[in-house]
C-alpha cells in the first residue's frame, strides 16, 4: 500500500478517523491500532504476518528474560541469542541468495561442482526466497529495543501488546525512519490527548513528500536516470554524467519523501518520531553528510556498532580506520545482497578514514581551509565523492559501474537524453533539501494559524498541484527493496 495511492489515502482516513475516536479507550485502540498496522503490512504480502508476530514474540520476551535475570552471564546469553536470530532472520531472506551464489560459483571454478547453471536459472529452492519488505527496518527497530533493554536505558514495553504495535506501527513500518523503541514505545502505551495537533508542520511534510517523490524523483528517474543506467553505452559523457546526478537527487527525494511523510502522518495521529533527513548535500564534509542522511540508521550503526567497537577511542589511526571500515561495510552489505552495495559501503569508510588523516595532517600544521570559498569547495567535492558512491550503489555491477565511468570520457558523443528541464529538474530537488529540519517552520506556523476551512483548500489545491505536474504513474518507492 503505497503512500502515493487512493487505497493508502482511503486506508490513513479510516484509521485517523478511529484513532481519535477510541483514544480515550487506550487499551481498545491498540487493538485497533494493530489491526490496522498488521492489514497495512499484510496487505503487500500477508505470508510474512507471522514473521511480523515471531518478531514481536522474540524480541519483547527476549527483553523480559534480560530484564528479569540478575546474572550477567544469563542477559548477555538472551541478548546474543535475540541478535543472532534477529540477524539470521534478515541473512535467510535476504542474502540467501547472495551467499548461495558465491557458494556455487567458487565451486563450479574449483570444478567441485558441475551443475552450476542449474542453480543459477531460477529452478533452484533459493531462488524461491521472497525478501519481506521492511524486514531491515523493523527488525533494526526490535533490536534497539533489546539492545537498550540489556544497556539499562529503558525498561520492557508494559505488555507484548504495547511492543507488538511498537514494532508494527504503520506510518514508518516499510521504509523507515529507523524508530528506537525508547523514542516510540512510551508513546504508543501511553496515548495522550494533545491539545493542539502539528497540523501545519504535518501537511507540510505530507506535500512536501508528495513533491519530492511524483515530481522530482520519478520525473528524474523515467527522463534520465533508468534509461542511461539500463544501457550506458548508448550514451555520452553528458548523458552520464547527469543520468549520475540524477539519480543522487532522485535516491533523496524518493527516501526523503517516505520519511517526511512517515513523520506528518504520525504527527496528525498524535505522536513525534524524529527527522531522518537534513539537507545531507549541503554538508561540507562526509562525517556532516552521515550526520543529515538517513540519520536513523547511522546513529543506529554508531551507537549499536561503531562505539562498541571502539569508536574512535581506539589505539591509534589504524584501530579507528578498522571501525570506520567495519562499520561502512556492513551499513553497504545491509542495503543489499550484492558487492556493489559492499563497495558503496567501503567508498565512505575510505571517504572518512582519508578525512580524519587529512583533518589531523591539517591541524598539525596549523593550516585553515576556512572561508566561504573554501566551504563552496568542499561541499562541491562531498558532492562528487557521494556521487561516485551512487554510481555503485545503483550499479548492476562492478562491470556495469566501471563501464559507465568509462563513459564520463566519451564527450563527442551527441546528447540524447539532457534537456534544460532535466536539469532544471535536478536543481530544484537539490533546493528541495531547505524543506527539511526545521528550516520552512514559519511557512507551517502560518499555516497553522489559518480558518481550518482555508487550511483544507489550500491543501487540496497543492495535492492537485503536485498530482499534475507528475507523471502518469507512481513507482515504488526505492527503499521498500531495502
Amino acid at each position: 500500500m503505497n503512500f502515493t495511492s487512493i487505497d493508502f489515502a482511503l486506508f490513513f482516513l479510516l484509521v485517523f478517523s478511529l484513532c481519535w475516536a477510541l483514544r480515550k479507550q487506550v487499551t481498545v485502540w491498540k487493538w485497533v491500532m494493530l489491526s490496522a498496522s498488521w492489514f497495512f503490512y499484510g496487505y503487500w504480502d500477508w505470508r510474512f504476518l507471522g514473521l511480523l508476530g515471531g518478531s514481536s514474540l522474540l524480541n519483547h520476551f527476549s527483553a523480559v528474560g534480560i530484564e528479569r535475570s540478575k546474572n550477567p552471564h544469563t542477559r548477555k546469553a538472551l541478548l546474543v541469542i535475540a541478535v543472532i536470530l534477529n540477524i539470521g532472520s534478515i541473512a535467510f531472506f535476504k542474502y540467501a541468495n547472495f551467499l548461495f551464489d558465491q557458494v556455487f560459483w567458487v565451486g563450479n571454478k574449483l570444478g567441485a561442482i558441475s551443475n552450476y547453471n542449474f542453480w543459477m536459472d531460477g529452478s533452484d529452492f533459493v531462488s524461491l526466497i521472497v525478501l519481506p519488505v521492511g524486514i531491515s527496518f523493523f527488525t533494526f527497530q526490535a533490536m534497539s529495543y533489546v539492545f537498550d533493554v540489556y544497556r539499562g536505558r529503558m525498561k520492557t514495553a508494559d505488555s507484548l501488546l504495547d511492543f507488538a504495535l511498537y514494532l508494527a506501527f504503520f506510518p514508518q513500518l516499510v521504509a523507515g525512519p529507523i524508530v528506537r523503541a525508547i523514542d516510540l514505545v512510551g508513546q504508543l502505551a501511553k496515548p495522550r490527548v494533545p491539545a493542539t495537533l502539528d497540523v501545519g508542520r504535518a501537511t507540510a511534510l505530507i506535500l512536501g513528500g508528495l513533491f519530492k517523490k511524483v515530481v522530482i524523483a520519478n520525473f528524474l528517474s523515467e527522463r534520465i536516470v533508468d534509461p542511461v543506467f539500463a544501457n550506458p553505452e548508448f550514451y555520452g559523457a553528458a548523458d552520464t554524467l547527469f543520468a549520475i546526478y540524477g539519480y543522487a537527487i532522485q535516491i533523496y527525494c524518493d527516501f526523503s519523501a517516505y520519511s517526511d511523510m512517515a513523520i506528518g502522518f504520525c504527527l496528525l495521529m498524535g505522536f513525534h518520531i524524529p527527522i531522518n533527513f537534513d539537507a545531507p548535500y549541503l554538508a561540507d564534509s562526509i562525517q556532516k553528510f552521515w550526520r543529515r542522511w538517513h540519520i536513523s540508521l547511522s546513529s543506529f550503526l554508531r551507537d549499536y556498532l561503531y562505539i562498541p567497537l571502539g569508536g574512535s577511542r581506539g589505539k591509534g589511526e589504524g584501530t579507528v580506520a578498522r571501525n570506520l571500515m567495519i562499520t561502512f561495510l556492513l551499513g553497504g552489505l545491509w542495503h543489499g545482497a550484492g558487492w556493489t552495495f559492499i563497495a558503496w559501503g567501503a567508498l565512505h569508510g575510505i571517504y572518512l578514514t582519508v578525512e580524519r588523516w587529512g583533518g589531523k595532517f591539517l591541524a598539525a600544521r596549523n593550516i585553515q581551509w576556512d572561508g566561504p570559498v573554501a566551504g563552496v569547495l568542499r561541499r562541491v567535492a562531498v558532492w562528487h565523492l557521494v556521487c561516485l558512491s551512487w554510481l555503485f550503489f545503483r550499479g548492476q555491477s562492478f562491470g556495469h559501474a566501471w563501464g559507465m565511468l568509462k563513459t564520463l570520457g566519451n564527450w563527442d558523443m551527441p546528447v540524447e537524453l539532457l534537456t534544460w528541464s532535466v536539469v532544471f529538474v535536478i536543481g530544484v530537488g537539490y533546493l528541495a533539501q531547505l524543506l527539511d529540519g526545521s528550516r520552512c517552520e514559519k511557512l507551517w506556523n502560518k499555516f497553522e494559524r489559518m480558518h481550518p476551512v482555508a487550511q483544507g483548500v489550500l491543501a487540496a489545491v497543492l495535492f492537485v498541484a503536485v498530482l499534475g505536474l507528475g507523471p502518469k504513474g507512481v513507482a515504488p518507492f526505492i527503499y521498500f527493496q531495502f
